[in-house]
C-alpha cells in the first residue's frame, strides 16, 4: 500500500483508509465485535495504517473498539476520531446538538485518549462546526492539545471555506473530512480550490455514497429503520431510480477494466488529487480487499474523461442528509 501526506504538517497514512463507524450500528444492527476488532487487525495487515472513530459513534462505543483492536499495533497506525456533538462525558447520553466550547474540547479529548487506549490521537477533528463557538476558539484549544503531545494533527470535518481559512489561521489544519464521491460533488466548487491553495488534505467519507456506488443497491431497495439511509432522501424510491444512472457509468468502465463498480469509484477519487485519501468503510472482509484492489487500479486519462462527461449529464436526485443533518455542514 502506497503512502500519501496530509496537510503540511507531516501527516503520512495510507492512501486509502478504513472508516469504523459501522462496525458498531448506523447501517442497522451491531456487528459483533470480536468479528470487527479482528477484521481492523486484517486491515493493518493488508497495508491500511489510517483508521476512523469519533467519540458520537456508540456514542463512545465506536473508539472502544477501536482502541482495543489497535492497542496491540499502535506504533503502525495512525488513529483519527472527533470531538463536538454534545455528549455527557460520563454517561454518553446526548445533550443538544453541538458543543465545542474549549473546556468541553479538552476534557472529551481525556475520554478518548482512554478508550482509544493510548497517549495521544494523532489526527483530531471537530465533527462539525458549532456556531456558537468561535473558529478561533476551536482551533486554539486543539493548538493547547498539540502543545501538550496530546494530538499531534488538526483537522475539521464537513466545514465550509470560511471556517477552515479562520481555523488554519491559529492552527494549520492537516485534513478537511467531508463527504465527496461521484454522487457528491459539491466540494469541487470552493472547497478542493481552498484546500489546495493552504496544503490541506482531504478526507472524503462515504467515498462508496453509503453503498450506493457499489452497484449494490437497487431501485426497490428498503432499509430498516435503525438505518440511515431510510432517512436520506437520496435513497427514496423514485431518487433511487433516477440515481442508478451513475452506476451504469460505472459498472461499464468496470466491465472493461475488469474491476468492479466501487473499485472504479474509489480509484476515481485516488486520481483527483495526490492529497485525496479515502476511507471507505465496511464489515466484511471480502469488501475490505475489494476497496483495497482499487488502489492498484489505473484509471487512463480517457477513462477519467469518460467519467466526467458521463457523470455531468447526471442530475443527482435528493439531498444527502435528512434536513436537519445538512444544517450541521458547510458552515
Amino acid at each position: 500500500m502506497q503512502k500519501r501526506k496530509l496537510g503540511n504538517q507531516g501527516l503520512e497514512v495510507s492512501e486509502i483508509g478504513l472508516g469504523c463507524m459501522t462496525m458498531t450500528g448506523g447501517y442497522g444492527q451491531s456487528p459483533d465485535r470480536e468479528t470487527m476488532i479482528q477484521l481492523i487487525r486484517t486491515a493493518v495487515e493488508r497495508g491500511i495504517t489510517f483508521f476512523d472513530t469519533a467519540e458520537t459513534y456508540g456514542p463512545f462505543k465506536n473508539e472502544d473498539l477501536v482502541g482495543e483492536a489497535l492497542e496491540p499495533l499502535r506504533k503502525d497506525v495512525v488513529i483519527a476520531t472527533k470531538f463536538g456533538h454534545n455528549i455527557d462525558l460520563v454517561t454518553g447520553e446526548r445533550l443538544g446538538p453541538l458543543n465545542s466550547r474549549p473546556e468541553h474540547i479538552k476534557a472529551a479529548t481525556e475520554g478518548m485518549l482512554k478508550r482509544l487506549r493510548t497517549d495521544h490521537i494523532d489526527l483530531l477533528y471537530q465533527h462539525r462546526v458549532d456556531p456558537s463557538v468561535p473558529m478561533e476558539d476551536v482551533a486554539g484549544a486543539v493548538k493547547d492539545l498539540i502543545a501538550q503531545g496530546k494530538v499531534r494533527y488538526f483537522g475539521l470535518s464537513e466545514a465550509g471555506a470560511r471556517s477552515i481559512r479562520r481555523a488554519h489561521s491559529v492552527q494549520p489544519l492537516s485534513a478537511l473530512q467531508s463527504e465527496y464521491s461521484l454522487w457528491t460533488r459539491e466540494p469541487d466548487a470552493e472547497i478542493l480550490p481552498t484546500l489546495e491553495e493552504l496544503g490541506i488534505g482531504l478526507v472524503p467519507f462515504s467515498p462508496l455514497g453509503k453503498g450506493f456506488l457499489t452497484g449494490a443497491i437497487g431501485p426497490d431497495a428498503t432499509f430498516a429503520g435503525s438505518d440511515l439511509r431510510s432517512r436520506i432522501p437520496r435513497f427514496e424510491p423514485n431518487a433511487l431510480k433516477v440515481n442508478l444512472a451513475l452506476v451504469d457509468i460505472l459498472r461499464r468502465i468496470a466491465a472493461r477494466k475488469g474491476a468492479t463498480p466501487a473499485q472504479v469509484a474509489l480509484a476515481w477519487l485516488l486520481a483527483r488529487k495526490r492529497w485525496i485519501v479515502p476511507i471507505p468503510g465496511t464489515t466484511k472482509p471480502a469488501r475490505l480487499d475489494e476497496n483495497l484492489g482499487a488502489a492498484s487500479l489505473q484509471l487512463a486519462s480517457n477513462d477519467l474523461r469518460e467519467i466526467e462527461d458521463a457523470t455531468a449529464a447526471i442530475k443527482v436526485q435528493g439531498a444527502r442528509y435528512p434536513e436537519e443533518l445538512m444544517k450541521m455542514t458547510g458552515l
